[in-house]
């Protein structure tokens, strides 16, 4: 994974068009071009350095002196420019994705009001508690995107606070189980929880980790097919508990799996499944955890499913 990682850094042309921009103003191109300057700079140093000064040593911590500048200084023009760059395709990333999740339900919604509110159709009783249903549906899919936002923005903003207190986790997460059985069973999927007894109180703030709950749940019934099986557990491992949840859905492909946490990415494969969503859920789940202390992580296979897991200090 790591060698994967290192490998698209260092692949020029593949960033520049993740980040839309010419290659003058791609970061890693513009490193390139800085490490070249620094290379021929401390040649030339030490080629000068060496003509006019005697002692070797002073020639050396000259070249040294010069190339540590020159990458110091590198460093922070290339980060400043990643920055940008990838400012600039966050928002346009934003702008797409918003846009089109929006125009999806306030479309769905401007049609139903406008067939019940037209003279033209002759809506039956039985079909108009149909199109109210619809109207709350879509409704509740913008309320969602813009939670999800009102998060996301909260955590860049570094105004995202922590309120810790005790609480058991197995209770917190049997509660959201509950909620989502009905959806799971008129999906054909099965939800279980399991747990192994005397499990410790933890240190969290309830109303975040019940976010992260409802969004991996939420995630699991929604990418497994009808007849398929979610499982969560619960377990102690030395000084932490370990939460897993695993699904028997589509998956997420492995050229996929590196960007699975970042803001506004969904797996190729769950595009083509047209489920719902933003692309935030496991930004702001990965950020919640990590401000409480721990660590998520996952396992996958496309096709055979996926298991996520998170640790939370005891």
């Amino acid at each position: 994974m790591e060698k994967a990682g290192l490998c698209g850094q260092l692949n020029v042309i593949a960033q520049c068009r993740k980040y839309g921009v010419p290659l003058w103003q791609c970061p890693q191109f513009l490193f390139l071009v800085m490490g070249s300057v620094i290379i021929v700079t401390s040649i030339l140093s030490y080629l000068i350095g060496s003509r006019y000064i005697a002692q070797p040593e002073a020639v050396v911590l000259v070249v040294l002196s010069v190339a540590i500048f020159l990458f110091i200084l590198s460093f922070a023009i290339t980060r400043s420019f990643e920055k940008l760059a990838e400012a600039s395709r966050m928002k346009s990333e934003f702008i797409n994705i918003v846009s089109h999740q929006l125009r999806s339900p306030l479309t769905n919604i401007k049609w139903s009001f406008e067939i019940l509110s037209s003279d033209e159709f002759d809506v039956p009783a039985s079909k108009q508690e149909e199109y109210f249903i619809n109207v709350k549906d879509n409704i509740a899919r913008m309320v969602e995107l813009i939670d999800d936002l009102l998060i996301v923005s909260k955590i860049e903003q570094g105004q995202f606070p922590v309120r810790k207190q005790e609480i058991k986790l197995q209770e917190l997460v049997k509660e959201q189980v509950e909620r989502y059985k009905v959806f799971a069973e008129a999906s054909h999927i099965k939800l279980e929880m399991a747990y192994t007894e005397g499990l410790p109180a933890i240190m969290a703030d309830p109303s975040l980790l019940k976010l992260v709950v409802e969004n991996l749940i939420d995630n699991a019934v929604r990418y497994t097919k009808g007849n398929g099986k979610v499982s969560l557990f619960l377990e102690k491992k030395g000084h932490e508990i370990i939460f897993s949840i695993k699904d028997t859905g589509v998956g997420i492909p492995a050229k996929d799996q590196k960007y699975i946490f970042q803001k506004f990415f969904r797996a190729e494969n769950a595009l083509k499944e047209r489920t719902r969503g933003s692309g935030l859920g496991l930004y702001a789940t990965r950020s919640i955890i990590e401000k409480s202390g721990g660590k998520i992580w996952f396992k996958s296979v496309e096709n055979k499913g996926t298991t996520f897991y998170f640790s939370l200090p005891v």
